[in-house]
């Protein structure tokens, strides 16, 4: 999870291959994730700010007022046809569903995968404390199409959901689940043996595409004395026609370039536009919605969906704040900039 409840509590692929898919000099991130000798990993900046304690405590407690909040701004949710998903794959047509937070499904080449998959009510260690879903995932469970494979960004609990991952397995033994170093132990001691590990700047095929593990800027704990021992990541899925960036959650850092320089240009980046306030606590591990339009356009992306608002409410921003800001960030954009994508819960579009 984010910040919340961290602190108060503290296979075989078709084909797997590590290395290059092109020909142009090595990205400064070829040699893996910064990690040192007990095994703790942090950023190419190095440790990065979450705020003085001052700023940290009143966070927390205003986070308890979440629980008396209605979510009258919370995204609205659209019935999603099922029938239309399973179509879509079987036409090879290119899409995206925003299932809800920065749970997407993505259809591109006859494969489906998710990203950060989570049908949980409440993202936490502790249930009964976790923030409330405000809004009903955009599909059922039941009625996903086949899983072909899952990417993690991290290990907060709103973005590596167990229950939700034991249910996916359960459902399609064949499903992939491919994680940052340090993530695949939680998963194997959960019965989810279809997992692949990956460092920085290692990829793996899948059919016809190619599952490239890049940097983020964050940071990663579950437990009080397990902080940053596990790997962050963002991903980008390549194929023959189609190429997708997943940002995962990140700070705004010189990576976006340097991940379009060496795999854009892209046809879709999915960027998280929200958990950015207090500034003094957010800044270094979360983007605000200009910022995250900038590095849709810094990876050279034609279209970016903003994820990661309004489906839990994890920070101090409006729950109706992050898209509004976003889509009024492309106002002031140059030509080149992506075309942003707000979805309603459940929505698909073509690309």
């Amino acid at each position: 999870m984010h910040y919340l409840f961290p602190i108060v509590l503290g296979l075989l692929l078709p084909t797997f291959a590590l290395g290059g898919e092109n020909t142009k000099p090595a990205p400064s991130y070829a040699g893996g994730a910064p990690v040192d000798s007990n095994g703790v990993f942090s950023n190419y900046k190095g440790d990065i700010a979450h705020g003085s304690a001052s700023v940290r405590v009143p966070f927390m407690l205003r986070r308890f007022g979440t629980y008396f909040r209605s979510g009258t701004d919370a995204p609205q949710r659209v019935e999603n046809d099922a029938a239309q998903l399973q179509a879509q794959i079987q036409e090879l047509q290119p899409a995206v569903t925003w299932i809800g937070h920065s749970t997407t499904l993505v259809q591109i080449d006859g494969i489906n995968f998710l990203t950060d998959p989570i049908w949980s009510k409440r993202p936490s260690p502790v249930p009964l404390l976790g923030p409330r879903r405000y809004v009903p995932p955009g599909v059922a469970l039941q009625d996903l199409p086949v899983i072909d494979f899952v990417v993690i960004s991290h290990n907060h609990y709103d973005h590596l959901d167990v229950p939700t991952l034991i249910a996916l397995a359960q459902r399609n033994p064949q499903t992939m689940f491919f994680v940052p170093l340090g993530n695949g132990e939680l998963l194997r001691s959960n019965n989810i043996s279809q997992v692949v590990e990956l460092d920085w700047g290692q990829q793996a095929d899948f059919r016809s595409l190619t599952v490239h593990c890049l940097p983020s800027q964050h940071w990663s704990k579950r437990t009080l004395t397990d902080t940053n021992r596990a790997l962050w990541a963002s991903w980008a899925v390549t194929g023959p026609k189609q190429r997708i960036y997943y940002a995962g959650d990140s700070g705004y850092f010189p990576g976006f370039t340097e991940i379009g320089h060496q795999l854009g240009p892209f046809d879709l980046a999915i960027v998280p536009i929200g958990a950015y306030a207090p500034r003094a606590m957010m800044l270094e591990s979360h983007m605000n919605p200009e910022e995250a339009l900038q590095s849709a356009t810094d990876v050279g992306a034609s279209k970016a969906l903003g994820v990661h608002f309004g489906t839990f409410d994890l920070s101090d921003e409006p729950l109706a704040e992050p898209p509004r800001r976003f889509l009024n960030a492309s106002s002031n954009a140059p030509a080149a900039a992506p075309t942003p994508w707000i979805f309603k819960v459940g929505e698909t579009r073509r690309f």
